[in-house]
């Protein structure tokens, strides 16, 4: 089942759920897409059709913000609870039973290294087989995309920031011997420890996006897409109610 906010389809899933459907995806021969859109992709895509476009095509796209979250309230169909991406990738490699194996791409040059040392070394089945650095240029697209294709991991993790990495998963698609293609955002940093993820309580409160601002406050400039995106929600329910704003 999935719920509509403002243009993107969310699946309506727990993180349970989410996982589950991961465990599938592995088991089938071919590249499914996660996307984990949070308010400000959404307001992004609502801009953008081709991302749009993108978003609405993934296998599995789950709510990664609690604004999302609050927005299908206005709907007829409710989400159960965030699901972040990088909380998900992590539940999959703790709980996979067999070896899997990974590429990361993203992040800066040296991070995936790091990354790689501390995934290999908390996940006993879970193995990074390559990874590259996000700031690539684009003649070098095709020795990334040959390599992936000669290791043929079984998840790929793309983290090159919103927009860009969805829309490499989606142009590439077709191309890739993966199981799992997931855009996910700042994630290689946090397994490598470059980046710190917010204390329980803000997680379990919806307030890791504060947590963020209080220890980088250049964030919250990219904080002004929310309150745009409540407003657009909450009109949007006035109008389906026959009511005027």
């Amino acid at each position: 089942m999935k719920t509509n906010i403002l243009g993107i389809n969310f699946h309506t899933v727990d993180q349970k759920e989410a996982l589950n459907q991961l465990r599938i995806f592995l088991r089938e021969d071919k590249n499914h897409m996660l996307f984990t859109p949070n308010p400000e992709m959404v307001m992004k895509a609502r801009d953008n059709a081709e991302f749009a476009k993108i978003l609405n095509s993934g296998d599995l796209v789950v709510a990664d913000g609690i604004g999302i979250v609050i927005a299908s309230r206005f709907n007829g169909t409710k989400l159960k609870e965030r699901v972040a991406g990088c909380d998900l990738i992590q539940k999959l490699f703790e709980n996979i039973n067999h070896e899997l194996s990974v590429y990361l791409l993203g992040a800066k040059k040296g991070v995936c290294e790091i990354a790689k040392q501390n995934i290999e070394s908390k996940y006993k089945n879970v193995k990074v087989i390559g990874f590259h650095h996000g700031y690539f240029k684009k003649e070098n697209e095709p020795d990334i995309i040959n390599e992936i294709r000669q290791l043929k991991p079984d998840v790929l993790l793309v983290g090159l920031g919103m927009y860009r990495q969805e829309k490499w998963i989606y142009d590439n698609k077709d191309i890739l011997p993966v199981k799992i293609s997931a855009g996910i955002g700042g994630s290689i940093d946090v397994f490598a420890g470059e980046v710190k993820r917010a204390p329980q309580i803000y997680q379990k409160l919806g307030l890791e996006w504060f947590y963020r601002v209080l220890k980088q406050p250049s964030r919250i400039i990219r904080l002004g897409a929310l309150p745009k995106f409540m407003f657009l929600v909450i009109c949007r329910y006035f109008k389906r109610k026959g009511m005027k704003v």
